[in-house]
């Protein structure tokens, strides 16, 4: 080999470093593709009450949080961030909120159902004002 040509790669370390980039991108697809609460619930209006079902709850993304109606008129909200490791909290299936990230599931008072989270949704303080619901 001379002094000024580069050196010559194996098919080891091509096949090692191809690997190690691969691995490198599926790390940073899964970092990417969880979605996570990155604000705090806004006080404010949120929603009229009939969105939220007797029996069910409703995602409200925009404000970060989930309303819960376990039983008519009792009102109760929580943070969409799962304890587990932050991803937001993305569907409800009847009783349950649902994490898609690892599959933890929340019951109508934010307790955990399912793990693998620990500890419940956090409580969002939720008011009713007539027909309306109101953050904070």
């Amino acid at each position: 080999m001379s002094h000024g040509s580069a050196p010559e790669l194996g098919r080891r370390s091509v096949v090692v470093g191809a690997a190690a980039l691969g691995a490198g991108l599926a790390v940073t697809g899964c970092s990417v593709a969880a979605p996570t609460a990155s604000t705090a619930p806004a006080a404010g209006p949120l929603a009229p009450t009939a969105e939220v079902p007797v029996g069910g709850a409703t995602i409200f993304p925009d404000q970060g949080v989930v309303v819960t109606q376990a039983e008519a008129g009792e009102f109760a909200a929580f943070s969409l961030a799962c304890p587990h490791q932050g991803c937001n909290v993305a569907a409800v299936e009847g009783a349950e909120i649902i994490c898609p990230c690892h599959g933890s599931r929340f019951g109508l008072d934010g307790g955990v159902l399912t793990g693998p989270a620990t500890t419940g949704l956090s409580s969002v303080p939720v008011a009713v004002d007539g027909a309306e619901l109101t953050l904070g």
